[in-house]
């Protein structure tokens, strides 16, 4: 895998393949890839969320790169279900995003 990208796995064994800068929106990720120590996830470069469904960690993967865009200027809307809200809520919160 190159090195500006990550790969993020979830709960179901789903691989999101995305650009390091669009993860390190999340303030865990970011520290899972930038603490001293010989981690996997530094060396791998991959996480797996044994807690975070396929569906809610694609929308993740979507808000971190709405939120690169966002972060430089360009206003829109970030759209959520109302279904998958309170989940998507409790992944954020783990997530630091």
């Amino acid at each position: 895998m190159e090195e500006d990208t990550v790969k993020l796995i979830s709960a179901e064994g789903f691989e999101f393949v995305i650009d390091k800068k669009a993860a390190m929106v999340s303030q865990t990720i970011r520290n899972m890839f930038t603490s001293p120590g010989n981690f996997s996830e530094t060396r791998l470069g991959e996480v797996t969320f044994p807690e975070i469904s396929t569906p809610i960690l694609e929308k993740i993967c979507q808000y971190f790169y709405w939120h690169l865009q966002f972060a430089s200027g360009k206003e829109s809307e970030f759209h959520i279900e109302p279904e998958i809200t309170l989940e998507l809520m409790m992944a954020a919160n783990y997530l630091h995003t």
